[in-house]
């Protein structure tokens, strides 16, 4: 077989797996296409069903096919979709929206579901889409129709551009476009011919942007084709091991079709993984150390980070494929959990490859950064130690900066990660226009920081969030920050009970000085640490009381540090060289210290006493929130309490925007 031919099995099982949408009052009303990609979920275009569903999401349709039920209608209603808000009829659906995922209302029907390709490198080529179209006449009707189109062009991370010479009818969208290559589908048809345009579909890759229900879907998947007919040569995969793009060949050193199935199958029954950065770390230690190809999508499960191991379009070799899920045992293992089904099943697999490939496989260990910590404090709780240098671990850095001649006060912003290797490179900046006013900071930095933090988070421990910023706006309660509208029950909506939070002096990028350099390197080594009230009752803060503090001393403030005694002394304590502080960032009495700024002090004075090291401190204090946000104590002393945790050995980037020779 050629890779201009299509394989029929294939075509006639794409064929049974699709449906089209009707209103359940008239049949012959037909509003688009749709296929099966699981037991009981379909998926099709949200503007297929926006127009209808507008004011209704829970409206029930039918589905209906030709192969499915007896041709039969199905009750149907939308589970999700993609779109940002409330459609509306004027507006065309943007690409990274236009998705939608219908459920059946009775589970259980049998049906054939496509195979969805888990690859994000799809590199173009032949495509065969098949759906349904209206046909008018005296008794209206759905009729199956079939056309293959050439993909050449991409937009972005999810549209696929057709030659122009293809041509689709009314009724299409939502139709799955096959690679006739490999047998997977790999789109899913959008829009029809626009002016020269041939049409566009969207990448099956945007399904990620389904948030919880992308998981579920794609386990459910993955479990039904592991358990479909794999013998009789009547399925997605057997039919496939005969095409072109399965680059099959006698040997155990290449990677089937069949052993594809089987990883997959079994990768979803282990238990998801901690964010994107576990499966990116693997990928890249299977591909031999190397990176995928920039401009992939991230991976979201242990099935995108399969589909990383392919280069160039080519199969993938069973040394990385193998040594891959290997990596994912130890993992999982690593995290209490026994996959003994995959290790089980990879043993097997050894058995058919060269020794080179078994001696890589069965020695494989898993990167430093993604070990889980060990360290038990106390029953159940686990102290992490704040990233020092060449620790491998990353942290996330937000700085804001207030812009210049403001009336109100308004921050430019950017958002950097420190990793040890790239921390000049910002990820995303608003450095332009008229800023960000405070009350709205939040809104526009949750997209970007989801974003970073779900790439950089390790496995059980998410990466440190540090805002740096003028010390005249320390009070910032960034530990408050919701960065989720919806949080899951298990993870906290506050940021700073779900990760370590502190502040860093915007003033001191570039290169250290010497006394920070000094004062840091001595309370970093230092054996106790020890609270100091700050300044002393009823004396004005001066420099010597800082200067003299010695390194092992943390200076504590039971006020604001933004403004008036606050912001000068914590002023003169960043002129000594202090990089770690605490403070009480909601207001303080007009009429000097009373009973709550004792409870400051003597809480702060008991989390530093108990306290090994420096590097515990963030941690600690993360605890302690997370006590706080369980128990809902608004009157406990470290609810409004910010920390400084300044690190000179990890300088901010020196500011480029200064005056520069002219030519």
């Amino acid at each position: 077989m050629t890779d201009t031919e299509s394989d029929s099995v294939i075509d006639a099982l794409t064929r049974a797996a699709t449906v089209h949408l009707v209103p359940a009052q008239d049949s012959a009303a037909m509003w688009g296409s749709g296929f099966f990609v699981a037991p009981g979920w379909i998926l099709t275009c949200a503007h297929v069903l926006a127009p209808h569903l507008r004011g209704d999401r829970g409206r029930i349709f039918h589905v209906s096919g030709s192969e499915v039920n007896g041709g039969e209608p199905l009750e149907a209603r939308l589970d999700c979709w993609l779109l940002d808000g409330e459609p509306r009829s004027e507006q065309r659906v943007p690409v990274e929206q236009d998705l939608a995922l219908v459920r059946l209302v009775e589970p259980g029907v049998e049906h054939e579901c496509v195979w969805l390709t888990e690859r994000t490198d799809y590199p173009g080529g032949r495509g065969v889409i098949q759906g349904y179209r209206p046909e008018e006449g005296a008794v209206p009707r759905a009729v199956r129709w079939k056309a293959a189109a050439t993909i050449n062009g991409f937009d972005d991370d999810y549209g696929m551009r057709f030659r122009p010479e293809a041509e689709f009818p009314k009724g299409g969208s939502g139709s799955p476009v096959l690679d006739a290559h490999t047998g997977a589908v790999v789109g899913i048809l959008k829009s029809r011919r626009a002016g020269r345009d041939g049409g566009m579909a969207i990448a099956a890759t945007a399904l990620r942007r389904f948030g919880p229900a992308y998981p579920q879907l794609m386990s459910a998947h993955d479990r039904w084709h592991g358990q479909s007919p794999k013998v009789t040569g009547h399925n997605w995969i057997e039919r496939q091991h005969q095409l072109p793009g399965a680059g099959v060949h006698t040997g155990g050193d290449q990677w089937s079709p069949r052993d594809r199935r089987e990883a997959l199958f079994l990768l979803a029954g282990v238990h998801p993984p901690d964010g994107i950065r576990p499966v990116v770390e693997l990928a890249k230690k299977a591909r031999g150390g190397v990176a995928s190809p920039p401009g992939q999508l991230l991976p979201h499960l242990w099935r995108d980070g399969h589909g990383l191991l392919y280069e160039a379009g080519q199969p993938v070799a069973a040394i990385a494929a193998l040594h891959y899920l290997q990596l994912v045992v130890g993992y999982e293992r690593s995290r209490g959990g026994d996959p003994v089904a995959l290790a089980d099943w990879v043993a097997r697999r050894l058995q058919d490859v060269p020794r080179i490939v078994h001696t890589v496989v069965t020695q494989a260990t898993l990167p430093p950064g993604l070990v889980h910590p060990r360290a038990a404090d106390g029953p159940g709780r686990i102290v992490v130690r704040y990233p020092r240098p060449g620790d491998g671990a990353a942290v996330v850095i937000v700085e804001l900066e207030p812009v210049c001649d403001a009336g109100a006060t308004r921050f430019y912003w950017r958002i950097r990660v420190d990793d040890g290797h790239d921390v000049n490179e910002p990820l995303h900046e608003e450095q332009t226009g008229d800023g960000v006013p405070p009350e709205q900071l939040v809104q526009k930095l949750r997209g970007p920081l989801d974003e970073v933090f779900a790439t950089v988070d390790g496995p059980g421990v998410p990466a440190p969030l540090e805002v740096a910023l003028p010390a005249d706006h320390f009070d910032t309660a960034v530990h408050r920050w919701q960065l989720t509208e919806m949080a899951r029950l298990h993870h906290p909506a506050y940021v700073g009970v779900r990760r370590m939070v502190v502040l860093r002096d915007l003033s001191r990028r570039g290169e250290p000085d010497a006394a920070w350099l000094r004062r840091w390197e001595g309370t970093i080594a230092a054996d106790a640490l020890t609270a100091i009230r700050t300044p002393p009752q009823r004396q004005v803060p001066r420099a010597r009381h800082f200067e003299y503090m010695p390194a092992s001393a943390v200076p504590v403030l039971c006020r604001p540090a933004g403004s008036g005694v606050g912001r000068r002394a914590i002023g003169l304590a960043l002129e000594a060289g202090h990089g770690i502080a605490l403070w009480h960032t909601d207001g303080h009495s007009e009429y000097g210290c009373n009973e709550f700024c004792d409870e400051v002090n003597e809480g702060a004075a008991e989390l530093i006493a108990g306290t090994a090291v420096a590097t515990e401190l963030p941690d600690r204090l993360r605890r302690i929130r997370d006590d706080i946000s369980g128990s809902r104590n608004s009157r406990h002393w470290a609810e409004g309490v910010a920390m400084l945790y300044d690190d000179p050995s990890r300088p901010l980037p020196a500011d480029d925007n200064g005056p520069v020779d002219s030519p």
